[in-house]
């Protein structure tokens, strides 16, 4: 979809315009996190990027009512 077409389908919801804005930065942000929980995994600090893992868990399921995504890292661990 162009951007005027877009501009032109928020036109009269300016509210739900900035809220897709939100759902686009949080969405950036846990793409961001899933990189930091990887490396942190490479690097073996594995108790921190557990942490961060369980909170990213918490935040996509609860926050954002998404279904929950393994990290590759965790994939290979249930293996």
């Amino acid at each position: 979809m162009a951007k005027a077409d877009t501009d032109k389908q928020y036109a009269d919801h300016p509210k739900e315009k900035e809220a897709d804005r939100y759902r686009k930065a949080a969405e950036d942000a846990l793409q961001q996190l899933d990189w930091v929980i990887g490396y942190l995994h490479g690097i073996r600090k594995l108790e921190i990027s557990r942490a961060l893992a369980k909170n990213r868990s918490h935040i996509r399921t609860q926050l954002m009512n998404r279904d929950d995504e393994p990290l590759p890292s965790q994939a290979s661990e249930e293996t």
